[in-house]
């Protein structure tokens, strides 16, 4: 890949889609909050929308916070706690992140079949909804992929390659040079990631942000029974 190709992926790209990302869900939540819903199809199908966005989301939630500490915890913090490349590698990576994997992948796949099977469904939803499904299963695939294929890549330790490279993003001094020597089915799930969150304020995936808060906070709601009139 040529010089400027590489900082273009993993220099301006990178930053092209989280910018996007935080003004897009700006703009959104300030001018177009009344439009923000998961538009939810239950009437139309429910079954297969049950199962497939409890699996979906149980999945989904535990590979993001996953990502989160396999990005921000350097390998120096495990070692000080005396955990091993090996033990975090098999427990951390394989055992927990192909699981939260397999059940992210389920669901998505329940719920792309249902969107493009069920006709009625797949009237009601807008393209964007089509995109973000096929989107969604084919990061997650590339994501389970990669984790399932790295014992079979010894000589590649992504914590010391694509982690400190998505840190350096946030220090703001890409170190996109680390980006070289990372394997292609990686490359390529970064990049769609990526793009997830660069379209994420676009599509209904938006509503994910809207979780009401306000309940976990507000003071408790008293009833009295009426009382009954002699």
């Amino acid at each position: 890949m040529s010089h400027f190709g590489s900082i273009f992926l993993w220099v301006i790209y990178p930053y092209a889609m989280l910018l996007s990302f935080v003004f897009g869900t700006i703009i959104r939540f300030t001018f177009f909050h009344a439009g923000i819903t998961a538009v939810s199809s239950e009437m139309l199908e429910k079954r297969k929308l049950m199962v497939g966005s409890l699996v979906f989301h149980v999945g989904i939630i535990l590979a993001f916070f996953g990502h989160i500490l396999g990005i921000l915890i350097p390998k120096s913090w495990t070692a000080f706690f005396g955990i091993s490349d090996e033990m975090y590698h098999l427990v951390g990576s394989l055992m927990m992140g192909s699981g939260a994997g397999l059940l992210a992948l389920a669901g998505i796949i329940i719920l792309t079949y249902r969107r493009f099977t069920n006709a009625r469904v797949f009237i009601t939803s807008s393209w964007t909804d089509l995109v973000v499904d096929v989107a969604l299963l084919i990061t997650i695939a590339l994501g389970l992929a990669s984790t399932l294929s790295s014992p079979f890549m010894p000589n590649f330790d992504y914590r010391s390659t694509l982690s400190v490279w998505a840190r350096s993003l946030f220090y703001l001094q890409p170190k996109w040079q680390l980006m070289a020597g990372v394997p292609l089915i990686y490359k390529i799930h970064v990049i769609c990631g990526f793009a997830i969150f660069g379209f994420f304020p676009y599509t209904r995936l938006v509503h994910a942000l809207t979780l009401p808060w306000q309940y976990i906070f507000r003071r408790y709601i008293v009833y009295r029974r009426r009382p009954r009139r002699s």
